[in-house]
């Protein structure tokens, strides 16, 4: 599915030629209402960050064919309006690192207006991201389908979704069991090979399966021990059946600190074997307003030791590193606690030191965050500590992007694509 905009969110980064940045690319979708023949296209003029590009610099990639102005001014390729045109400016080093803002204006002749007015205009801009390689290293980069809320199933589909994953150069995908999954908890057959289909189209691992167990199920009692194992083993199978390697159950809490119901131990032990055979890692969540030094987090911690096992482990939410709160998009829950912030919202800004008590147990991060700003500056996520700390200790795993913040159509996706050009150019930098 293209974007609405001219400009694609997609397709926009440096061009690399014998190992040099060359220039820079995008793709523009046919802006048209009709598609017709490229012969007809009179070129493209390009603004980036103020510095104009002439309309016969670019070059124009179509049907996998590329073109100068005049060469594609003879072309027998036509340019259809589901086909996108990749526009690429040289220009020696390329773009830097960040957000920068585009402005094209498309040349297209209509050989049915009179020849005083048959050459036509359209123009278009957007701010959109350089995102740099990854750098390698033990961090691997990850992005929720979370991220993309509202956006799924309306703007976007989930091959969209994998499709920007991949365009950024990230490798490994967090899906939501019952939020992405088609008739879950049983999707067809079909369905399954197309999600396999699609992750190998787009090289990527399936990381972590988000789950939940409702213990608030029934408005007459809590779900049983027992029940709740079934839900927890019913993600496992579904989980391990679409490659994923780790599963979150989110249980039902019981109080601000989000003490999980007192279900969750036996049903986490119930399912251990079942994990173990599976080969998927049970990772419960440690997400704000809980911190690390807490009977939740120590609870967990508990069960690891006295089992053991390799497949019931941490998820480290990095919500709770927040130094600022985030008021703009937070839900409307009454609390009357006396504070000018609520409870669920205050900033819990916990210390690094802890991190690194409890690393040798977390298995998964989701690197939450809620704005990052044109300068690729986050207000309220400390990445440079926590990325040192992940570095210094040596931890390994996935980093999976969790935007959280404002829900304006295809914000998330732009949001991602700061959030790794921020990371990546902290940890290259630091790394370098």
């Amino acid at each position: 599915m293209l974007e609405r905009n001219v400009i694609q969110g997609r397709g926009f980064s440096n061009v690399v030629e014998g190992g040099q940045v060359t220039g820079f690319q995008f793709d523009l979708r046919n802006p048209n209402y009709r598609g017709g023949w490229a012969s007809l296209v009179d070129g493209v003029e390009v603004i980036v960050d103020g510095e104009k590009i002439e309309s016969h610099v670019p070059l124009w990639t179509l049907q996998g064919r590329t073109f100068t102005r005049d060469e594609l001014r003879a072309s027998d390729v036509r340019w259809s309006l589901d086909e996108l045109a990749r526009i690429t400016v040289p220009k020696p080093g390329g773009l830097s690192t960040g957000v920068h803002r585009i402005e094209v204006t498309v040349f297209i002749r209509r050989s049915y207006f009179p020849p005083m007015i048959e050459r036509s205009t359209f123009p278009a801009e957007r701010q959109t991201v350089i995102v740099p390689p990854a750098p390698e290293g033990p961090l691997k980069w990850c992005v929720s389908t979370y991220s993309y809320a509202q956006d799924i199933n309306t703007l976007m589909t989930l091959e969209d979704v994998l499709a920007d994953v991949a365009d950024l150069g990230a490798t490994g995908i967090e899906i939501l069991g019952e939020g992405n999954v088609p008739g879950y908890p049983a999707p067809d057959a079909a369905w399954i090979d197309h999600w396999h289909g699609l992750v190998q189209r787009f090289g990527l691992t399936p990381t972590n399966f988000g789950s939940w167990v409702d213990t608030t199920r029934w408005h007459d009692r809590a779900l049983t021990a027992e029940e709740a194992a079934e839900q927890l083993q019913l993600d496992l199978r579904l989980a391990h059946q679409l490659g994923f390697t780790s599963v979150r159950p989110k249980f039902g809490v019981t109080s601000w600190q989000l003490d999980p119901h007192p279900v969750w131990r036996d049903a986490v032990l119930r399912s251990l074997d079942l994990a173990a055979e599976l080969d998927v890692v049970i990772c419960p969540e440690i997400h704000a307003p809980t911190p690390i030094k807490n009977p939740v987090t120590q609870g967990y911690i508990d069960l690891i030791e006295e089992t053991g096992s390799e497949h019931f482990k941490l998820l480290i939410d990095t919500g709770i590193f927040q130094t600022a709160p985030v008021l703009e998009n937070a839900e409307d829950i009454e609390v009357s606690d006396g504070g000018d912030i609520p409870e669920h919202l205050r900033p819990l800004n916990v210390p690094m030191e802890d991190l690194r008590e409890v690393l040798p147990h977390v298995h998964f991060i989701q690197a939450k965050f809620f704005d990052i700003d044109d300068d690729l500056y986050d207000l309220h996520i400390p990445w440079e500590p926590i990325l040192t700390t992940l570095r210094e200790a040596g931890w390994s795993g996935w980093l999976s992007s969790e935007y959280e913040g404002v829900r304006d159509p295809y914000r998330g996706a732009d949001q991602v694509r700061r959030q790794h050009a921020l990371l990546r150019r902290v940890v290259g930098a630091a790394t370098s």
